[in-house]
């Protein structure tokens, strides 16, 4: 016959409480897991979108006809809310009506996809000779709520030609280099060695 002592009793009680805060310890750790795939798959599915933008933003400089002359209208504070003096949807524009116009309906596609999103345009600051600058620099800025970064800056880009252009503290920001051109093609009046350049919409 087995004698069990009554300080026994419920053993059995114990270890199903134990197993069970085990199981839901584990259950945790996998779920911790699962929203921090989620949170980097969606920060990679954003950052793609920001690389979709600012190629959208390139393209659309390829389209004037002279964005090189007008790489002023180009560029964008943080924050600022450009204006364009002309609607180019409906009238014709110069290069640089068309510029202004682009930055416009860029920036307000870029906050319109990404959450509380920015951006900011620039000139390289590698560039110091304004009639060599042939580059802009995009950095778009948007929100993740599940990272706390408050008090982190990224990165920062300093130079004479653009004062600053850092990432805000709170947020993720991806930039990207775009080429500025002009279509200009050359042309011989009087003779072939007198060779001159043609730059549409100058």
């Amino acid at each position: 016959m087995l004698i069990t002592s009554k300080y026994q009793r419920g053993i059995t009680l114990i270890e199903s409480l134990v197993a069970i805060v085990v199981t839901a310890l584990g259950i945790l750790g996998i779920l911790g897991v699962q929203l921090r795939t989620l949170a980097d798959t969606q920060t990679g599915v954003r950052r793609a979108q920001a690389i979709r933008l600012i190629e959208n933003l390139s393209e659309q400089t390829k389209v004037n006809p002279n964005a090189l002359s007008n790489i002023n209208s180009y560029l964008l504070a943080w924050g600022a809310t450009p204006t364009a003096p002309v609607d180019c949807a409906t009238t014709a524009c110069n290069p640089q009506q068309l510029a202004l116009y682009d930055v416009r309906q860029w920036r307000q596609t870029v906050m319109n996809s990404l959450p509380s999103a920015d951006a900011t345009i620039f000139v390289v600051p590698d560039e110091t000779v304004a009639n060599n600058n042939r580059q802009l620099g995009v950095m778009i800025s948007w929100r993740e709520n599940e990272r706390d970064s408050a008090s982190r800056t990224i990165f920062e880009i300093t130079g004479a030609m653009t004062g600053s252009a850092a990432c805000p503290a709170d947020r993720i920001c991806h930039l990207q280099y775009i080429q500025l051109t002009a279509r200009c093609a050359p042309y011989t009046l009087g003779g072939p060695t007198l060779i001159q350049t043609f730059c549409p919409g100058v």
